[in-house]
């Protein structure tokens, strides 16, 4: 993470949820380290002395009860994935991170570099390796929750979408094993965690995923429309097993990904004539992992302010 991940909004635009970790393969993941051991490296926290810098999320939450709700958030390091960290956390949830990027000592969050596991998601033994670190420190604890939100959307050398016919396999191959096999293999390897705390699955899908997008390329797009038909079928099986599994798909929303065009996009498609927020897709999948969600499974909210419909 460039920074702290609560620090500073990002100020572009994340066309057709493309809430992408980019397209560089990660690090290899680092040998884990105790509690002990990382909380010695952490900073102390930010005073409040003119001048400092105080970390904006509040910490009056950073206890270890053995009630408190636990959830796991992929693609934590830039964009929707802050805001989805930083709702879990300021209600109260005790929030694992997984990531292409490290976690970072400059926020004075010292619980966030324990809980933050180095994962490339294009690979299918570091995402196989995440799972056995994440479910050590976790040991028995019950799973309540996991969003599967990183996602990649390779463009052409001139940074333009990459058409079906432009596309080579082996890209085709990656994107799928970043957008859908990587939510497949985390949901199956923490399944008897999820299943022991009744959780919920939240799939961060695309309106790509049902409709031409002029940004989001054909493997993009094609990637997300299989993961909403995954959604449905993972709700249809573990359903049964008391785990819901639902998705939501962003429209235009401010990230740190900006292509031309997007305000003659709102201006023309979208009925609410406004960019999204990634805190507005953070408060929805808030509710589809909270109890007021109880009866909501195989569902996919769209938040894009009605472009879906134009």
């Amino acid at each position: 993470m460039s920074g702290c991940p609560f620090h500073d909004e990002n100020k572009a635009v994340d066309h057709g949820g493309s809430n992408q970790e980019g397209t560089n393969p990660a690090a290899a993941i680092p040998a884990p380290a105790t509690a002990s051991d990382i909380e010695a490296k952490a900073p102390s926290r930010a005073t409040s002395k003119e001048g400092a810098l105080a970390c904006p999320v509040s910490h009056v939450n950073s206890t270890d009860a053995a009630d408190q709700p636990v959830v796991v958030v992929t693609g934590a390091s830039q964009g929707i994935g802050h805001a989805i960290v930083r709702k879990f956390y300021e209600h109260g949830w005790k929030v694992y991170t997984l990531a292409r990027t490290p976690f970072t000592s400059k926020c004075p969050w010292a619980e966030g570099m324990t809980h933050h596991i180095s994962v490339d998601l294009s690979d299918e033994a570091s995402v196989r390796i995440a799972v056995d670190v994440l479910k050590e420190q976790l040991g028995d604890r019950p799973l309540n929750a996991l969003v599967n939100n990183a996602g990649i959307s390779p463009k052409n050398d001139q940074g333009l979408r990459l058409d079906a016919t432009q596309t080579d396999l082996a890209t085709y191959e990656k994107v799928m094993m970043v957008n859908v096999y990587a939510p497949l293999l985390l949901t199956r390897g923490l399944l008897d965690l999820l299943q022991s705390g009744k959780g919920a699955v939240v799939n961060v899908s695309s309106i790509a995923g049902s409709r031409i997008h002029p940004f989001a390329g054909a493997a993009y797009a094609m990637s997300k429309s299989a993961l909403s038909a995954l959604t449905r079928e993972m709700a249809f099986e573990l359903g049964r097993q008391g785990v819901r599994v639902n998705s939501v798909a962003p429209g235009e929303i401010e990230t740190a990904i900006l292509s031309a065009g997007t305000d003659k996009i709102v201006q023309t498609q979208v009925p609410m004539n406004r960019i999204g927020n990634p805190k507005e897709v953070a408060d929805v999948v808030m509710f589809l992992c909270s109890d007021a969600a109880s009866y909501v499974n195989g569902s996919e909210i769209q938040i894009d302010g009605g472009q879906h419909i134009g």
